[in-house]
């Protein structure tokens, strides 16, 4: 088989990748505090019983945009934004501690605090719970007050949702599969509480995906998808030739 072949076949299936990836983020484009994420392809050398003269097509996520959005101010108490760079902690699927900017959050029947997609809050000791039936709010540093008098008079606070910030530590972070935000290559593995990171209470951090931007990327990586099957088609007739004649001879 002509590499050729296989080389337009890898630039096709890469593609799709890429396409995959611009499109979760346009179907995220209103999803509360989510990060775009980027993508790139570069040439790979193709090594053999030949000369790396011939290279093939390599998509990869190079890095997550954690550019600050737009803030909607709501007004529901529970609705809370990070403002400039920090996260809120999360206790993820698989039990362990995660980062995230999605700040709808609610309180469930049992009063776990939640985010909007069902993550319990991380506070002082683990996932915050709060006493049925009371007046909530938030404060700038994370602090919960809760009180039985309206507007939450004679509140107390009660817990601390864990703030964090990554930028202070020098620290990289990594979006995993599960979309939730976690430090690379540190050693402790979970960051610690910064007392410096601030919320507003009564806001939303919206999505940072540009939609046109990423409408405008898929269109152009479907124009490159159908330029490599195009390819293929090319190699494959050109291999039946070149067999024809060898019969011929």
């Amino acid at each position: 088989m002509d590499k050729a072949l296989f080389i337009a076949m890898t630039g096709a299936k890469h593609n799709m990748m890429a396409q995959t990836a611009r499109s979760n983020n346009l179907a995220n484009v209103n999803t509360t505090g989510f990060r775009a994420d980027f993508e790139q392809a570069r040439a790979m050398p193709v090594f053999g019983q030949h000369h790396p003269s011939r290279v093939y097509a390599l998509t990869e996520r190079p890095a997550t945009d954690i550019q600050v959005g737009s803030y909607d101010h709501t007004g529901r108490p529970l609705d809370v934004a990070v403002k400039g760079e920090g996260w809120i902690a999360v206790q993820a699927p698989d039990g362990e501690e995660a980062y995230t900017r999605r700040g709808d959050l609610n309180i469930d029947p049992n009063g776990v605090l939640r985010t909007g997609n069902g993550l319990p809050v991380v506070g002082n000791g683990g996932p915050i719970v709060l006493p049925p039936g009371q007046h909530v709010h938030i404060n700038a540093d994370g602090g919960i007050a809760v009180g039985n008098g309206p507007g939450g008079l004679d509140a107390e606070i009660v817990d601390q949702i864990k703030l964090v910030s990554a930028e202070a530590l020098g620290v990289t972070m990594e979006k995993g599969e599960d979309g939730l935000m976690r430090p690379r290559d540190f050693e402790d593995g979970i960051l610690p509480f910064d007392e410096f990171v601030q919320v507003e209470s009564g806001a939303l951090e919206t999505s940072n995906v540009n939609a046109v931007n990423e409408l405008t990327h898929l269109l152009a990586l479907s124009r490159q998808y159908e330029m490599n099957v195009k390819m293929m088609s090319t190699v494959d007739e050109n291999s039946a030739q070149v067999n024809s004649i060898l019969r011929m001879g």
